[in-house]
């Protein structure tokens, strides 16, 4: 018998529009136990709940008896009278359990915390029983049961001796699940899907979800329409006893009245169009961006018009690009108007910094965050120092459990907010959904605890321990050099070696999108090693131009770096992709491909569509190959080709450093923290650019698509004191170089990619051998799209030749 005691502190405690939390402390103690005495036979098993109860009360005894049919096959009967002889599962509230022929444990009689539950288990009475402090705490407390139970074909049992109080901690924990075009698989699901994914989220405390019922694309995919779907989820979260949400940008020009006049119109539709709401989410911008004198105004008509359907609903803004300026209009309204029609405030990616806006709203009106858990570069909170090979084929929306990141992220900002509604764009991102809904409830709970019941639940008792190695396995194949990191492989065999232990979970999803992403990241970097050992021979054959001639050097290299297409790596990895990329488009309607499975576009997890993409530079050199043709000298060609063969190798005692990529930026200073500071940007990372005009199939060099803006610091230790150095920079926009803090005060014309800028290396500099790069962030620049401005790509130091 091993006991596993764990202390719970102090419940948030804070006035809440929707509803309110009593502070509570309490004790969980739960016992896992070895031995099959130690386990109460449920096989048999009745459901006793009270017969007068509320809908929601009523979904937790749905939800257990079909989850558990679903699970083990077995079906158990539900009553309001105690079976004789067979083991009883007790569903019930505080409120409705004196209703109940029996005497009730002392843990569940005893007052706690709304939307929280007890589960006692007693071996010596055959009794388990689920009481929620309220009908929701209902719900959440027989997914709990569900995460503890043990359960193969034709079997449950539960362990004997559990005694469990306990309450959320945040009373917003919900997440985005809108059915719109963008959405990489929610725009196929039909409402039983929603259902059920709904349902699933509630196992792990989720009490809010989001939809984006107004949106002006609408999706081949879907089964029905934006207002339909919204009806359904507005009802499947009043019965389930969720929070229903809805994002509605302002997509007019408030300035026009016969334009803002319109948009009301079509918020009321919205908002009368379905059962039950709870809130109305207006960002600020990304779309929308709007001056704060008139988004406020908005506001406060569209409440009015939200209030006439759904009383108790309250309108929720983001400032999402705002300056410090417009936000101060925001902050100045709040403290001297105290607006009652506003619900609270959202915290959104490039929304002003979170501990900014807690202490400058005042505390009666709650924020919400609004964290990006789907993305993994150009985001919120990118992969930190991903590498390029991923970035190139794997994109922003992948399959991506991140337990370890996003537990630091949502601990680091939670106990500024009331909690989350985290943005998601599909079912990619499922774990991280899980984790989130988890540590809203607890966050102190062991991430490695719930991604264990995660697998339990989803998968099976008896892979549900090595199943959660394998997930955090993935997040590891991400971490720092793809090329040196041979774990890859090894996660690919636990997988399969799972796999063949289960054989019938090929078909669960969640199994399905594990494998892909196991499979995905072999077959990856398997190519980078070789197509990098391709690149490296032909370098090596244009090295050979002076002796044997550029027409023939460019030929044979291009010969060599054809063998990635005409002898490819790895074709049955590359099978078993396809074949999980089709299975989760018929499972969950994932679109890992725009031709094949109508993705709404490459960078929406697209990722079958760059599973080919070269992972070396051979597109960039076939086109430079044209260039050196076309150039006047053979001289001149062959003094090119060398150059490009030499572009990483710049000669003894020179450095090159690719700024955004982990295995070649030796020289930068990197940051391994994983948190973000200043309320939202990452500490310097790498940017891992998409170029969406050509798709995110950009033939450029692969060191012009990963950049930063700037490194905290380059440094070079060792130098020649006596010899004359050039610090050369690559990238777009202005390059504004200090060495050892004095700025290199040299003006250039604004660069484009692929450009270089030289300049000097003061020789004062050099009397320690040490010198350290850094660099001003151009000023002026602010007009610009954010994708246009200044930004380092590569860095030499160039060691020049003595006279």
């Amino acid at each position: 018998m091993i006991f596993r005691l764990q202390s719970y502190p102090e419940f948030f405690v804070r006035q809440f529009p929707f509803r309110s939390l009593m502070p509570i402390g309490c004790m969980l103690l739960t016992c896992s136990f070895s031995l099959a005495a130690d386990l109460i036979d449920l096989q048999t098993a009745v459901v006793l709940h009270p017969a007068d109860r509320g809908t929601v009360e009523q979904s937790a005894v749905e939800i257990l008896t079909q989850e558990i049919e679903r699970r083990s096959g077995l079906r158990w009967k539900s009553d309001t009278i105690v079976p004789q002889d067979q083991a009883v599962v007790v569903v019930a509230t505080q409120k409705t359990l004196p209703q109940l022929p029996m005497t009730a444990p002392e843990e569940a009689i005893r007052p706690f915390a709304p939307e929280g539950y007890c589960i006692v288990s007693e071996p010596d009475r055959r009794q388990v029983w689920i009481i929620g402090a309220d009908d929701s705490g209902a719900v959440y407390g027989v997914g709990r049961f569900l995460r503890l139970m043990d359960w193969k074909q034709h079997h449950i049992s539960f362990p004997a001796g559990i005694k469990i109080q306990t309450a959320p901690q945040y009373p917003i924990r919900g997440h985005q699940l809108g059915y719109r075009s963008t959405a990489n698989s929610y725009d196929a699901w039909s409402a039983e899907q929603y259902d059920q994914y709904i349902r699933e989220l509630t196992f792990f405390g989720t009490n809010a979800i989001e939809n984006i019922p107004i949106w002006d694309r609408t999706s081949p995919l879907m089964p029905v329409t934006e207002a339909k779907m919204h009806a359904e989820m507005s009802n499947i979260c009043r019965r389930y006893g969720l929070q229903y949400w809805v994002w509605v940008p302002a997509l007019a020009d408030l300035e026009n009245e016969a334009e803002r006049s319109e948009l009301l119109d079509v918020f009321e539709r919205m908002f009368k169009g379905c059962s039950h709401l709870t809130g109305a989410f207006v960002p600020g911008g990304d779309p929308g961006d709007h001056d704060p004198q008139l988004m406020l105004p908005f506001l406060k008509d569209a409440a009015q018009r939200l209030n006439r359907h759904h009383p108790n609903a309250r309108m929720w803004m983001s400032m999402q690009g705002f300056s410090r300026a417009k936000a101060q209009v925001v902050y100045d309204l709040l403290h001297s108007e105290h607006p009652d029609w506003l619900g609270g405030i959202v915290a959104g990616p490039s929304s002003r910094p979170i501990p900014e806006l807690r202490n400058n709203i005042p505390m009666h009106y709650p924020i919400r965050l609004y964290p990006d858990i789907t993305h993994n570069k150009i985001c919120q909170y990118p992969v930190p120092w991903w590498d390029m090979a991923y970035a190139l084929t794997l994109g922003r929306e992948a399959i991506n459990p991140r337990p370890v990141q996003y537990a630091q992220i949502h601990n680091w900002f939670a106990p500024y907010s009331d909690g989350f509604i985290a943005y998601s764009d599909g079912a990619h991102d499922d774990v991280n959904k899980v984790l989130w809904s988890a540590l809203g409830w607890d966050s102190q709970s062991d991430i490695r605890d719930v991604v264990n019941d995660y697998t339990h639940v989803f998968f099976s008792t008896e892979v549900a321990d090595l199943a959660a190695e394998g997930i955090f396995a993935l997040e590891r194949n991400w971490r720092g050099p793809l090329r040196y990191n041979a774990s890859v492989e090894n996660t690919l065999t636990q997988w399969e070696s799972l796999g063949e232990q289960s054989p019938e979970l090929i078909d669960n999803w969640r199994w399905q999108m594990c494998l892909l992403r196991a499979n995905y990241d072999a077959f990856v970097r398997q190519r980078l090693l070789k197509e990098e050992s391709l690149e490296e021979q032909a370098n090596a054959a244009l090295r050979t131009s002076a002796e044997f001639g550029s027409e023939a050097s460019m030929k044979q290299a291009l010969q060599v770096l054809n063998h990635a297409v005409t002898q490819p790596v790895a074709p049955k990895l590359r099978a078993r992709i396809v074949d999980l990329c089709t299975k989760l488009n018929q499972s969950i309607g994932l679109q890992t491909s725009v031709p094949l499975h109508q993705a709404s576009n490459p960078e929406r997890g697209a990722i079958l569509d760059f599973v080919d993409i070269p992972l070396n530079n051979r597109w960039w050199l076939e086109d430079e190959f044209d260039k050196v043709r076309s150039l006047d000298s053979e001289a001149i060609r062959v003094d090119r080709l060398l150059t490009i063969a030499n572009w990483e190798s710049p000669g003894h005692g020179s450095f090159y450093d690719d700024i955004g990529h982990p295995a070649k930026s030796a020289h930068v200073r990197h940051s391994e923290q994983v948190i973000t500071i200043h309320g939202e940007e990452a500490l310097p990372e790498p940017l891992l650019w998409w170029m969406g005009h050509v798709g995110g199939k950009s033939r450029l060099r692969h060191s012009s698509l990963s950049s930063m803006d700037y490194p905290e610091a380059v440094v070079y230790e060792g130098l020649d004191p006596q010899a004359k150095y050039v610090v050369r920079c690559g990238g777009l926009g202005q390059f504004h170089l200090r060495v050892d803090g004095d700025l290199i005060d040299i003006e250039h014309e604004r660069a484009e990619l692929g450009d270089t800028r030289d300049f000097p290396v003061p020789q004062a500099s050099l009397v320690d051998r040490r010198i350290e790069l850094t660099w001003d962030r151009p000023e002026g620049e602010g007009h610009l799209n954010w994708r246009q401005r200044s930004r380092l790509c590569e860095v030499w130091l160039l060691k020049q030749p003595t006279p």
